[in-house]
């Protein structure tokens, strides 16, 4: 099994250039089984891309990656179309259940496992199930399995979500864009994720507003063919950089590929610890740190904090002067990581939902375990701040969401690689 080996202690400057999002290329590829042609940019090839693409291929489309220009093309001719997403394909990633939208609008029924992912809490897929019943599929689940059916088309309707859920926003996304006659989904995430998938639907032919968490969705014929789209960048990978660098920034550390508007909340968060931050109009320049101050955090559904930064903006934390507090509300299992940051010498304490930071504290290298994909990379931060070495275990986290990881932090000085 595949190690990684930080030395730590070794100050960060360069330049790093951000990946596309895969939180924003999952959804979109579910989306593809509504065209017949598309060609997508700026794909992250991380280990849950791949494995949505090798689900489109069971399904029966056809793909073909430029690794060197990260791109995918796909096409559909509607051959051999299997409507089955299977436990195999599904188990370790929790996008795929967004393919279940996809295949029973267009073809009237789906048979999609019921999805696995990071252990970071139950995370039901009760509200997408809620969604697709209000637009009339009928649903049971056996087996592991949801089996959906629309055999004469899923209509138009109003769906009042009863809380903020990412995945069920865009699986009823998904599933109303061919939907008959008007859809109002509100109470939706509102993630940049979400936004471009809806300009990803709106370039296949639909029709879709959003304003504040409302998004509607009228009825219409989706274009089949010669799609082309760029997929935004990766605001958590960014948002990871900026809190390794705002640890161990030597001089100036440049980011780019990005758009600040788009994680403001996160770059007002460093600045209010202290940390120096100049923005450009696609890239920021961190700068190195002055004595960092203590903060109290909620994390919340965008534009608030968000919970996929939790772990990384803890390891900061440890290095500032005082007592700082992490409130987790999204997800109930999400301080996996904390027990082995104590190992590395971190003092932690949960209490609830909240985690209590005391600080400033030596971390020191140690043989430590991932738990899930943010986690790791959270262990990834601690390596580069500890002192002597550490090794990090289960890194096919790390895998699943960072693309060049070891690359991109070597071309900034640090000494980290792959065992």
């Amino acid at each position: 099994m595949q190690k990684l080996l930080i030395k730590g202690k070794r100050e960060l400057s360069g330049k790093i250039s951000i990946s596309g999002s895969k939180n924003a290329t999952l959804p979109i590829l579910a989306a593809s089984i509504l065209a017949k042609e598309v060609r997508l940019k700026n794909i992250p090839l991380v280990k849950d891309i791949f494995t949505m693409i090798d689900l489109l291929n069971f399904i029966g489309l056809k793909t073909k990656i430029i690794k060197k220009s990260n791109i995918i093309e796909i096409k559909n001719n509607e051959k051999n179309i299997n409507t089955l997403a299977p436990y195999k394909l599904v188990k370790t990633m929790r996008a795929g259940v967004l393919v279940l939208g996809s295949l029973l609008t267009k073809y009237g029924k789906a048979k999609v496992s019921l999805p696995g992912g990071c252990a970071i809490g139950t995370r039901p897929v009760d509200l997408h199930l809620f969604a697709l019943k209000k637009l009339g599929a009928k649903i049971k689940i056996k087996n592991g399995y949801i089996f959906a059916e629309a055999k004469k088309g899923l209509k138009g309707t109003i769906i009042n979500f009863p809380s903020i859920s990412v995945g069920a926003t865009e699986n009823a996304l998904l599933a109303a864009c061919k939907a008959k006659g008007k859809t109002v989904l509100k109470n939706c995430a509102i993630e940049p994720e979400i936004k471009d998938l809806i300009f990803f639907l709106n370039k296949l032919g639909s029709i879709i507003n959003f304003k504040g968490r409302t998004i509607t969705i009228y009825e219409n014929k989706l274009k089949s063919s010669n799609i082309t789209h760029e997929v935004i960048f990766d605001r958590i990978e960014l948002g990871t950089y900026m809190i390794a660098c705002a640890l161990l920034a030597k001089k100036n550390v440049i980011i780019d590929k990005i758009d600040p508007k788009i994680v403001k909340n996160e770059i007002n968060v460093l600045k209010i610890l202290g940390v120096k931050i100049l923005k450009k109009k696609s890239s920021i320049i961190i700068k190195k740190k002055k004595k960092l101050k203590n903060i109290n955090i909620t994390t919340k559904p965008y534009p608030g904090f968000p919970t996929d930064l939790q772990a990384q903006l803890m390891v900061l934390l440890t290095q500032v002067e005082g007592v700082s507090k992490i409130k987790e509300n999204i997800f109930e299992n999400r301080f996996m990581h904390v027990p082995e940051l104590k190992r590395m010498g971190a003092q932690i304490e949960i209490k609830d939902k909240t985690a209590i930071i005391k600080g400033p504290t030596k971390l020191t290298g140690a043989e430590v375990m991932a738990t899930d994909l943010r986690a790791s990379v959270c262990l990834v931060l601690a390596g580069l701040i500890a002192e002597n070495r550490t090794i990090i275990n289960r890194i096919y986290h790390l895998d699943r969401g960072y693309e060049f990881l070891e690359r991109k932090l070597k071309n900034c000085k640090a000494e980290i690689k792959r065992i």
